[in-house]
């Protein structure tokens, strides 16, 4: 079955077209080294919840929206191999400098995932 990287962070909102170019950039190295898929959206229609939401989640600020991604692998050994490939690539290390990144990066919520359906 494959396998799932999601994350889910807080862009400000006048910071959108950079982050979308940055997210382009990534997608084309990802895939480049075996992802399958790498997708990027921004909140449509995504609510406050009173208790958890996504906006909480990333503790966003009223001049930020939610961006929800995903990439997918072949499998976990995949991902594993992928990530470590693309974790050295200089092309990512540009584009990821503490500073540059139109995001705060400490906000960002990551994990792996097993697939149990896959429809």
């Amino acid at each position: 079955m494959p396998y799932i990287d999601g994350f889910i962070i807080a862009v400000p909102k006048k910071n959108i077209d950079t982050y979308r170019k940055i997210s382009r950039k990534c997608g084309k190295i990802w895939r480049e080294f075996g992802a399958l898929d790498y997708r990027e959206a921004v909140a449509d229609d995504v609510q406050m919840g009173k208790v958890t939401s996504f906006p909480r989640a990333v503790k966003q600020k009223p001049d930020e929206t939610v961006v929800f991604a995903y990439i997918l692998y072949k499998s976990r050994r995949d991902r594993d191999r992928i990530n470590a490939r693309v974790m050295k690539d200089p092309r990512l290390a540009k584009m990821m400098t503490p500073g540059s990144m139109p995001f705060d990066g400490k906000r960002m919520i990551v994990g792996g995932f097993k697939t149990i359906v896959d429809a």
